[in-house]
């Protein structure tokens, strides 16, 4: 990771992953990335003024949330200003909702890349039963599973996030149904995208991700007002893999290129994901210009 200045703005990084070996994977899992602690993140933070984070529930922890809601509860009193998005059961009761809210949850993932305790078929019905909360779905699937369930994710009656740019193919990508699907939803003005997961298809654009850029550029014409980042530390597809891990500030970095003002980086890396997830204004108007620490 390179270490320096990257962005005069503080960031709100929107896609980790925390795996505490004192929570143990579920049964069954098919993804054992290695441990990545809050304290380990910590240098990753310092080093991209990361003033705000979202930790994003595993798939191989399945149901069993305590491990990211243990992560939100660390860095909010460190001072760092946290939300979770959760898997839960679609019965879940009332009262379980509620504690996940005061814990910090905002919103429900779906992976549908990895076995999951909750089918993509209930995705409605849990969207039914967060919607008076103001909660969000997040979809991590494949860009030919985003065309096939548009027409449900237009009736979505909460909005919907859209993990790693809709896992659309970089290169030709005007040419995929899930681009015009990703367009007519993001056209509804409740869809919401990562750019993120750059990495993911393997590291042959390293460093510089200029097709993904392309992108996300395409993106960011359509519905600037509902980009987010993330890094997706600790990438735990790649480390999995075995793959070198890619360079954090480098993604960082990589923003510079699909949204070149300054105005519109500020957009993305903080005001977007303040009114997504709902970060207190008690978190200070000057904490979103404050330089990074070296």
């Amino acid at each position: 990771m390179t270490v320096g200045p990257t962005s005069a703005l503080a960031v709100c990084d929107c896609h980790i992953h925390i795996n505490d070996p004192a929570y143990a994977y579920v049964a069954g899992a098919d993804l054992h990335p290695p441990p990545a602690t809050v304290a380990a993140y910590e240098p990753v933070r310092q080093a991209l003024g990361i003033a705000r984070v979202v930790v994003v529930q595993p798939s191989s922890y399945g149901l069993d949330n305590r491990c990211t809601l243990d992560a939100v509860r660390r860095f909010n009193h460190e001072g760092v200003a946290a939300r979770a998005v959760v898997v839960i059961d679609p019965d879940i009761d009332e009262g379980e909702l509620a504690a996940l809210h005061r814990a910090g949850a905002r919103g429900v993932r779906f992976n549908l890349l990895r076995p999951t305790p909750v089918s993509g078929e209930a995705l409605s019905r849990v969207a039914r039963r967060i919607a008076a909360r103001g909660w969000h779905v997040q979809l991590h699937a494949a860009a030919d599973t985003i065309a096939a369930m548009a027409p449900a994710l237009l009736d979505l009656p909460v909005p919907l996030v859209i993990d790693h740019m809709g896992r659309m193919p970089s290169e030709a990508c005007d040419a995929h149904p899930a681009m015009s699907a990703i367009a007519r939803l993001l056209k509804r003005r409740n869809t919401w995208i990562k750019l993120s997961g750059l990495e993911l298809d393997g590291a042959s654009h390293a460093p510089a991700y200029r097709p993904q850029a392309a992108l996300a550029r395409r993106l960011v014409d359509i519905a600037a007002d509902r980009m987010v980042w993330g890094t997706n530390w600790p990438h735990p597809a790649t480390a999995c893999r075995g793959e070198p891990m890619p360079d954090d500030a480098a993604l960082l970095d990589w923003l510079s290129a699909v949204a070149p003002d300054a105005a519109l980086r500020r957009a993305i890396l903080w005001d977007n994901p303040k009114q997504l997830y709902g970060f207190e204004s008690a978190h200070s108007e000057a904490e979103g210009h404050r330089q990074i620490s070296s």
